[in-house]
């Protein structure tokens, strides 16, 4: 776990520093407390010596005072309406909602407010607000606390939604989403937060939002995907590179404002797309892809858009079972075959 000696000490070396995803977003934390002091943070248990159910915070509470990075009862409302309040104030809140399906809890505030005020107001009430919150799916936490919501929010008109899949992504796009003059919901899955670490830049470094990235370049087929399964879908682009097919893999990284021109202009040259995501299929953030690309694409594609997702339950405790559950690597190269016309193996 990353403590506030090793964060001032990794801090003083030049240029960019090897971390893991945690350890990047809480290196932005700690970027935009010093860069603005109208940016606090708020959530359950993120004061030191805690800092957090995950440590992101730690250090954090005690470099810049419990005013800036405050403890909150466990109520997801009172959070987010103490969030949605201060920002329409002038500040830049940070609020961490511990657990993506704990959003429900505070929907009514975060989706009926924070989404509109801007727009009700004609453009003078802005909510520069930053929501924080995981997804637990393969750590075994069971159904009430491994969602992922992504879809609903995107359905939400006025919010922003982000799903980083590496360090420096997390860093760059939550610093982004920090300085953001409207509201963003920054979803972190947990299975990334300790799964390897990569060279992030040091200081105020920024990601812009509604920027996909293409994270791996090819021509037979695309691969949209976001979060946890860029990652995987990178895997079986090498491994299929091997067979002489050549996957291309866009990262998303913002769902909503979406890179339609990045995600367009891709699958026009490979004529194919696999989609992929970790939440349940029906109603998913897919569907809309898939159903943007026929809209726009249906004369050039080659064959109809694949989509991996997971199946339509709740999520399993069971790890044998959560595991079948999750859109893994065997599963996205059986679409990515049968989409090439190369079938099974």
């Amino acid at each position: 776990m990353t403590t506030a000696a090793t964060r001032e000490s990794e801090k003083k070396q030049a240029g960019p520093r090897r971390m893991g995803m945690a350890q990047a977003i809480g290196d932005a934390l700690d970027v935009a407390l010093g860069l603005d002091d109208s940016v606090f943070q708020l959530g359950e248990d993120i004061q030191d010596p805690s800092g957090g159910g995950w440590g992101i915070h730690t250090g954090l509470s005690t470099k810049y005072g419990a005013a800036r990075v405050r403890h909150t009862p466990i109520s997801e409302q009172a959070i987010m309406g103490a969030a949605i309040g201060s920002a329409i104030s002038g500040m830049r809140p940070v609020a961490e909602i511990m657990l993506m399906n704990f959003v429900h809890v505070c929907a009514d505030q975060l989706i009926n407010h924070a989404a509109k005020l801007r727009y009700m107001s004609g453009g003078r009430t802005p909510v520069p607000l930053t929501v924080r919150t995981t997804t637990g799916t393969g750590g075994g936490f069971g159904a009430q606390h491994s969602d992922m919501l992504e879809g609903p929010l995107v359905h939400a008109a006025g919010l922003k939604v982000v799903v980083p899949s590496n360090p420096a992504d997390a860093k760059g796009l939550l610093l982004s989403a920090i300085f953001d003059d409207d509201p963003v919901v920054f979803v972190e899955m947990s299975g990334l937060y300790y799964s390897g670490k990569a060279e992030v830049p040091d200081g105020d470094h920024r990601v812009p939002l509604g920027k996909a990235r293409v994270a791996r370049a090819g021509a037979d087929v695309t691969v949209l995907t976001y979060g946890r399964q860029v990652v995987d879908s990178l895997a079986v682009a090498e491994r299929l590179a091997g067979e002489g097919v050549d996957v291309e893999v866009i990262d998303l990284r913002t769902l909503n404002p979406l890179d339609t021109d990045t995600v367009l202009g891709s699958v026009a040259r490979t004529k194919r797309a696999v989609v992929v995501h970790e939440a349940v299929r029906r109603a998913g953030f897919g569907a809309e892809l898939a159903a943007t690309l026929h809209e726009e694409l249906f004369g050039e594609l080659a064959a109809p858009v694949r989509r991996v997702t997971a199946p339509d339950i709740p999520v399993p405790y069971a790890k044998t079972l959560e595991d079948a559950f999750l859109p893994g690597p065997a599963r996205i190269e059986a679409a990515v075959r049968d989409v090439v016309g190369l079938g099974g193996k």
